[in-house]
């Protein structure tokens, strides 16, 4: 009998899992962007933003209850369209997110390390980071998912020292006026509210990846739902208290043009915490971040092979449960794309993939709902929910850019021709989809 992904997340180890995707680094540069846009109703935008990344979410929390397999968007996808290519293609999208998300956490962590760090540059740093994840993720999810606990609180502490720490603050500034240097008028304006929470959904991008380590979950129809709803309900809360601090304590206009706002904020409500204790806090985000992209990437890998995606032997993985051909799968190609350079508009085009990777699993359910009564979860939602959940998806879709759009259809293209390359075979992806009788047991049960 093959060996197979052993079954050690519970449901604490994937909500940590969760909230330190979804936090991640990007809210330490975040909050400016967005107080730049909406001044000081940057609250608002975050309201609205996890309002829409919730419809989303319980999309996911809902499909993961029903199919908890490790291809994640890939496999449920071809349950619901039965199309390899489209699953195929999709798959590569949530991929291709992944790998540029740890490539620019990589860049990042080696611009905090290297001042810390001197005797260190730039290459050095990025190939002891690469080397270092890739190496944690191989010894197994066990110890891959401690980390993530401990990244995840030590990230969350410093989120929370900033809360605690410009809580006085608080009431100082007039939370209803959204005026800025391009805005100028004052008071409440709901259509840039609306507008900026385009910027604020972006924050809450990562809870997808939960999916992704679905063969990893104990008890994966219940556990799934639960961690995800509350991974979305907690940093939700975390994104408000922070938005509201960081305007209260420094004005909008400041933390627009600063490359740390949160290091102001800091510096003002807290002058006595050490900078370089900051930095660290930083650094651990900056991992974090990159240590939940490798995993889901691996896991996304692993299960487009099993699916017969992609060649049989990325599917191998050790006697621990790891599947090491797929991990250095994932650091060939964050070499590949450390090496190009400069990856920030393929970053941002990777956005664009993600919510057409929402749209299309919302749509998913839709139809899963109405064609695969058999496979109803623990976790069933009304049918509004997916299509609300799709509407919001493609109104963000609106608003990318033309160079976003070349870079998305030129990627589509290039994985449309290595699927015709690869021609996997359908039967095989069939019998993918058929239920396994150990979940059908867990899920009857």
């Amino acid at each position: 009998m093959d060996a197979q992904l052993q079954r050690r997340i519970g449901l604490l180890a994937l909500t940590f899992y969760g909230v330190g995707d979804i936090l991640g680094a990007g809210v330490y540069g975040l909050i400016g962007k967005a107080a730049g846009e909406l001044g000081n109703g940057v609250w608002l935008g975050f309201v609205i933003g996890a309002i829409a990344a919730a419809l989303t979410g319980i999309s996911y929390a809902s499909l993961g209850s029903r199919y908890p397999k490790a291809g994640g968007c890939s496999y449920i996808l071809f349950r619901a369209f039965k199309s390899p290519m489209l699953s195929y293609v999709m798959g590569f999208a949530v991929l291709f997110s992944g790998v540029t998300s740890m490539a620019t956490s990589s860049r990042a962590f080696a611009g905090y390390l290297v001042p810390i760090a001197p005797f260190l540059n730039t290459g050095v740093a990025i190939a002891v980071f690469a080397i270092l994840i890739g190496g944690i993720v191989l010894v197994g999810i066990k110890e891959s998912m401690t980390l993530n606990i401990v990244c995840t609180l030590i990230e969350v502490s410093g989120l929370l020292i900033i809360i605690f720490a410009g809580f006085r603050f608080i009431g100082g500034a007039d939370l209803t006026d959204m005026h800025t240097a391009a805005s100028p008028v004052r008071g409440m304006h709901w259509e840039r509210a609306l507008s900026g929470a385009i910027l604020t959904f972006y924050s809450f991008i990562g809870f997808e990846d939960m999916l992704n380590v679905s063969e990893e979950v104990k008890k994966p129809e219940v556990t799934i739902p639960k961690a995800l709803l509350m991974s979305v309900f907690i940093s939700s809360a975390i994104y408000l208290l922070l938005s509201v601090v960081a305007v209260s304590v420094i004005p909008p206009s400041v933390l627009a043009d600063s490359t740390q706002p949160l290091v102001e904020v800091v510096k003002v409500a807290f002058p006595a915490f050490p900078a370089k204790l900051f930095s660290f806090i930083s650094l651990c985000a900056l991992f974090n971040t990159a240590l939940l992209a490798f995993i889901t990437g691996s896991r996304l890998i692993y299960g487009m092979s099993r699916q017969e995606l992609l060649p049989a032997f990325l599917s191998k993985i050790t006697k621990n449960g790891s599947p090491y051909n797929a991990i250095f799968a994932m650091l060939a190609l964050f070499t590949c794309l450390v090496v190009a350079g400069d990856i920030s508009q393929l970053a941002k085009s990777t956005s664009a993939l993600l919510l057409i990777s929402y749209t299309m699993m919302n749509i998913a359910l839709v139809k899963l709902k109405r064609s695969d009564k058999a496979g109803a979860g623990r976790f069933e939602v009304p049918v509004i929910i997916p299509i609300l959940g799709a509407i919001v998806c493609v109104g963000m879709l609106v608003n990318v850019t033309l160079t976003e759009v070349l870079i998305v259809g030129t990627l589509f293209l290039l994985v449309s021709l290595l699927y015709l390359i690869m021609r996997p075979r359908k039967n095989a992806i069939i019998e993918m989809a058929i239920e396994e009788p150990e979940v059908a047991v867990v899920r009857n049960g």
